[in-house]
């Protein structure tokens, strides 16, 4: 790849952004742009794939902390902010999964109140009741036992709902 070196202004337009997000990235610790003799920023090629790599980053849910670490390659709990972040991929992956299912079952459920469905009704009833909670809350109990497991089969509920409300 042939090296060049660009002004804030053309580095930012690439990706879309305004320039004072890389000023703000640069004063994090993120990118490192050399400078000019006037004392303008200068990013190379390399900065510009730096760049794209916190885009992307950023895109599949990691903090400025975290990318940090991952661009730091001295930094020794590397692998243990990406396993971190496989889990918390996996838990946001199920719950777009079980958002996904109920869309589905409310495009076919005669019920066009989703909230007076009662297969919904049915799923989030260890909720209402008080005898579970829901997936994700930062109570002590939740993602734990039973009834956590009950609403986290909902998509395999919905599967089968959709074809008893049709």
């Amino acid at each position: 790849m042939k090296s060049s070196a660009h002004a804030i202004g053309e580095a930012a337009a690439r990706f879309g952004l305004a320039t004072s997000v890389l000023r703000h990235w640069e004063d994090v610790g993120l990118l490192t742009p050399e400078r000019d003799a006037a004392g303008r920023r200068l990013f190379t090629d390399d900065d510009l794939v730096r760049i794209a790599v916190i885009l992307r980053s950023k895109a599949a849910g990691m903090g400025l902390d975290q990318i940090a670490v991952l661009l730091d390659e001295q930094a020794p709990s590397r692998h243990r902010v990406l396993e971190a972040h496989l889990d918390d991929l996996a838990q946001r992956m199920a719950e777009m999964e079980r958002s996904r299912e109920m869309t589905l079952h409310a495009l076919q459920c005669r019920s066009h109140d989703i909230a007076t469905c009662p297969r919904f009704r049915e799923i989030v009833g260890v909720v209402v009741d008080g005898s579970g909670s829901w997936p994700g809350a930062t109570t002590a109990e939740s993602g734990t036992g039973a009834h956590a497991v009950a609403l986290s089969t909902g998509a395999e509920r919905w599967r089968g709902a959709a074809a008893s409300t049709r």
